[in-house]
């Protein structure tokens, strides 16, 4: 697979409140722009889900997709897998959390392989503009609740 794609942001929120969001899958659709429905298609152990199927419409582009989490035992990471998708032929995406003195550190790391060829740097473009709007609304979601 490709090189990811890595950004961080600085939340005003413990990690646990964080991961929390990042783990109500149910309530994606009221918080994020492009993702319209969720379905947790394997509950996991716990309370956090394993297995999770989105539904996208981000305008131009409109994908069904399911992904495979596992969830750190400390709290302070989530790594996914794609597990079957439309337009992607692979996915590996993270989230590490880093507590501060001014809050935590989230860092999102993703790399998408899509089954239409795209050249490099579309791709890592693409990769930056989800990553930088899907960690602004994380930010708004933990920093608003």
């Amino acid at each position: 697979m490709a090189d990811s794609s890595t950004q961080s942001l600085t939340m005003n929120a413990a990690p646990a409140a964080i991961m929390d969001v990042i783990a109500d899958f149910a309530a994606y659709p009221e918080w994020t722009g492009a993702v319209k429905k969720v379905e947790v298609t394997d509950p996991g152990r716990g309370t956090r889900a394993k297995r999770v199927r989105f539904g996208l419409d981000a305008g131009l582009i409109k994908d069904t997709y399911e992904l495979e989490y596992t969830w750190a035992g400390d709290g302070l990471s989530v790594t996914w897998e794609l597990v079957i998708g439309q337009m992607q032929k692979a996915q590996h995406g993270s989230y590490v959390l880093r507590a501060g003195a001014s809050g935590t550190e989230v860092t999102y790391s993703l790399t998408v392989q899509l089954n239409v060829p795209l050249v490099g740097p579309l791709r890592r473009k693409a990769e930056r503009t989800i990553m930088d709007t899907a960690l602004k609304e994380l930010r708004k979601r933990v920093e608003n609740a």
